[in-house]
């Protein structure tokens, strides 16, 4: 099959409102998690979250036609525009009809839903926008970036929770690799920090309400976590096909290599027993990659922060690494800065992972101040990042309804 590389990258996080900012947050180890001021949040049991305060959606789209898109729509928008002038991509019309936008939402537009419906109650059904259907539904995020930039290729909403854009990556590698596609946007968006959003996930007792210190609340691996932040955000690239893209003169961050995706058809929230979907997705991803696991050197981690799913992860890890879990793989979770992003994390997660082998860098896993019992032996990157030439690097990503997803990113000397 053809190979695929990633030329650009853009990022809307609680770490910074573009990738650079970001990674430069990210690499020092800087918390984005602060209080919640997206809505009045006194009468919730969690507080904080992580916010995207720098983003400002008119530096990327004309005010009048804000309303045309709900928040999650307004970041993917932001995103792929740095993603594609990061790349210099300026296709023929012919390659258009070839570049596809691909670009996985968990939930869409919750925060124009919850006042749409304020309005329904409070002014009646006349009052209610003709922009509240597009401006809410997943698909609308890689729609209206594909009429921005007139991509005619498929335009797909992957919405498989928090391993959404992750799915996004993995399947448009496929269709660049089988030659259906040149090119695409790929990645993830998601703005669900709502008075609902946030109800909704602390009726699971699934959120942190470490509110006194927001900075220290996601602490993966740590003993004293209570739960995951959840953040908002969009983390974006741009795949092509390798030889088009040297050609061209491309700048190339990494090359995608492998790609697994199973379900454990076990539990509506909970991972299977010793996480043993994700054990296949991680095996289906080094297979594609043609990998033996001991040449892996980071694997960056769902890692959420939650008292079962940590655990679990890293008992997964280590039946498919065997010794090389715990000799000379590095893991962490960046989400230990940016919180939890849900269906946009894995588009995130996989720029942070391009930039670490861009950079030579893994990212910590901060507020590991007390590791839980079990983890003895990970490196788990512990408070600082790190200097070190990676050549692989695998990043999870999982979601509610037992879904998984593995990318392995390779550097592109």
């Amino acid at each position: 099959m053809r190979r695929v590389v990633i030329t650009g990258v853009g990022a809307v996080s609680p770490c910074g409102a573009d990738a650079a900012s970001t990674w430069a947050a990210v690499r020092e180890g800087k918390s984005g998690i602060g209080p919640i001021t997206l809505f009045d949040a006194s009468q919730h049991a969690t507080r904080i979250a992580g916010e995207c305060t720098d983003f400002d959606p008119e530096h990327y789209i004309e005010r009048k036609r804000l309303r045309e898109g709900a928040r999650f729509i307004q970041m993917a928008v932001a995103a792929s525009q740095q993603a594609v002038d990061d790349a210099g991509f300026e296709p023929s019309d012919e390659l258009k009809e070839r570049t596809g936008t691909f670009i996985g939402v968990g939930i869409g537009g919750l925060d124009l839903i919850e006042q749409q419906a304020n309005v329904l109650t409070t002014k009646g059904p006349r009052r209610v926008t003709p922009y509240f259907i597009p401006s809410t539904i997943s698909n609308l995020a890689p729609g209206t970036v594909s009429m921005r930039f007139g991509y005619k290729g498929p335009s797909v909403t992957t919405t498989s929770a928090c391993s959404s854009g992750a799915h996004a990556v993995g399947e448009a590698c496929r269709w660049i690799q089988l030659g259906r596609m040149e090119a695409a946007i790929v990645g993830g968006a998601e703005a669900s920090i709502t008075g609902l959003g946030v109800a909704g996930f602390n009726s699971m007792r699934a959120l942190s309400k470490r509110n006194d210190e927001p900075e220290r609340a996601s602490r993966p691996f740590d003993r004293d976590r209570d739960g995951f932040v959840i953040s908002e955000g969009a983390g974006v690239m741009l795949l092509e096909e390798r030889d088009a893209a040297m050609k061209r003169g491309a700048r190339i961050y990494a090359e995608v290599v492998g790609y697994g995706a199973t379900a454990d058809a076990y539990h509506l929230s909970l991972p299977a027993p010793k996480h043993e979907g994700a054990q296949r997705a991680m095996r289906e991803a080094l297979h594609d990659a043609r990998l033996d696991p001991r040449q892996v050197d980071y694997l960056n981690a769902h890692g959420t922060s939650t008292p079962a799913g940590d655990m679990l992860e890293l008992e997964g890890v280590s039946h498919v690494f065997g010794e090389h879990a715990k000799d000379g793989l590095m893991i962490s979770s960046t989400k230990s800065m940016t919180g939890h992003l849900l269906g946009a994390a894995g588009g995130l997660e996989t720029v942070l992972c391009a930039l670490s082998l861009r950079d030579e860098v893994v990212p910590p896993t901060i507020n590991l101040d007390a590791p839980d019992d079990g983890t003895e032996g990970y490196d788990l990157v512990p408070h600082a990042a790190r200097n070190h030439r990676l050549q692989y690097v695998l990043s999870n990503s999982f979601g509610f309804g037992g879904t998984n997803v593995s990318l392995i990113l390779r550097r592109h000397d």
